[in-house]
C-alpha cells in the first residue's frame, strides 16, 4: 500500500508538456542509451515533421521521459520515441506520457515501431503486429558503381512525387531536412527520366545507417546500396529491413551483413497502403521505438 501511495504522490508532481526544440536532445541522448544508435543529427528532422507532436514529462525540473507523436497528416500518425528513464520507471509515467500522445493523434490511424518485449503492451491498447523489421550490421567499402548520381542532380518536387508512391503521407518537412543533414550522403538512380530509387547513409552515434533505401527493384537497391557503403570503407554500418520484402533480407545477407536488432511494426487500424516490394531499407526506427 505505501508502494502505491508512493507512486501517487510522484505522479501528482510530474508535469507533461510540449517539448521545445532544444530539448529534442535530451530524447535522442535517451534512445542513444537504450542502445538504438540514432543518428547525430536526427533530432532536428524529426522535430521538424511535426514540432507539436512532442512532449517530454519532467519531475521537479527534471526531464524524466518523453513521447512522440507525429501526425503526418488529418487522419495517419507515428507514436514513437517513447522512453522513461529507468530509474523513474513502473511508477505509472509512461502511462501519462502514452495517454498524452494517443489524445494528440485521437482520430488518426497510428503506426509504431515497438521493442519486441513491449508487443503485449500494445495489444492491450488496441495495437496489432503486421510485420517485424531486422536491424543488420556489416561492414562499409567497396567500389561506387555507375549509374548512381547525388540526390541534389535530382528535382526535389519528382524526388516527393517517388516518396509519395511508397509512404501513405506527404512528409515533404522530414524528407527535406533527412535529404540535406550534415555528416551524410544522399544519392538516386534516375531511369528514363524518372526516380527509380534513392538512398541516405549518415553518421550515428555509432558507425553509419543507411536509409531510407527505397527502390523500383533489387537491381537497382543494390548499386544503390553498394554506392553509399562505398563511402565509409571500414566502419560499421547498418541496414533496417522490414522482414516481409525478401529481396531486401537477400540483400542484406548477401553482403555477409548479421541481425542485431528487431522491432515490430503494429497499427492500431487497417495498415495503410504501402509499397513493401520497394522498401529495402526504412528510413528510421528511432521515431518509432519504445520503451516505457
Amino acid at each position: 500500500m505505501q508502494q502505491g501511495t508512493d507512486d501517487q504522490a510522484i505522479l501528482d508532481r510530474l508535469s507533461i508538456r510540449r517539448m521545445t526544440r532544444d530539448e529534442v536532445a535530451f530524447i535522442i541522448d535517451l534512445a542513444a542509451e537504450e542502445g538504438w544508435n540514432p543518428g547525430i543529427h536526427d533530432g532536428r528532422c524529426f522535430y521538424a515533421t511535426d514540432p507539436n507532436g512532442f512532449f517530454v514529462g519532467e519531475l521537479d525540473g527534471e526531464l524524466v521521459g518523453s513521447i512522440s507523436a507525429v501526425a503526418y497528416n488529418d487522419s495517419f500518425g507515428f507514436i514513437g520515441l517513447y522512453i522513461v528513464k529507468p530509474e523513474f520507471r513502473g511508477k505509472g509515467m509512461g502511462t501519462r506520457l502514452w495517454d498524452v500522445g494517443r489524445a494528440y493523434l485521437t482520430d488518426h490511424s497510428i503506426e509504431l515501431d515497438g521493442v519486441v518485449a513491449q508487443q503485449p503492451y500494445y495489444n492491450r491498447h488496441g495495437f496489432r503486429i503486421e510485420y517485424q523489421n531486422l536491424r543488420y550490421e556489416g561492414v562499409g567499402g567497396g567500389i561506387m558503381p555507375e549509374g548512381v548520381v547525388e540526390i541534389s542532380e535530382v528535382p526535389y518536387k519528382e524526388l516527393l512525387v517517388y516518396d509519395a508512391g511508397i509512404f501513405p503521407a506527404a512528409i515533404p518537412q522530414f524528407l527535406k531536412c533527412w535529404i540535406e543533414q550534415p555528416e551524410s550522403v544522399a544519392l538516386a538512380v534516375v531511369k528514363d527520366s524518372r526516380v527509380a530509387g534513392y538512398g541516405v547513409i549518415r553518421k550515428c552515434r555509432t558507425g553509419h545507417k543507411i536509409g531510407p533505401l527505397f527502390a523500383d527493384n533489387e537491381h537497382i537497391a543494390e548499386n544503390l546500396f553498394a554506392a553509399l557503403k562505398s563511402h565509409v570503407p571500414g566502419e560499421s554500418i547498418f541496414l533496417d529491413t522490414p522482414e516481409v520484402n525478401p529481396k531486401a533480407v537477400a540483400l542484406a545477407e548477401r553482403h555477409h551483413m548479421h541481425v542485431m536488432f528487431q522491432t515490430v511494426r503494429m497499427y492500431s487500424r487497417e495498415e495503410p497502403h504501402i509499397s513493401r516490394t520497394r522498401i529495402f531499407g526504412v528510413s528510421t526506427f528511432e521515431l518509432g521505438l519504445m520503451l516505457k
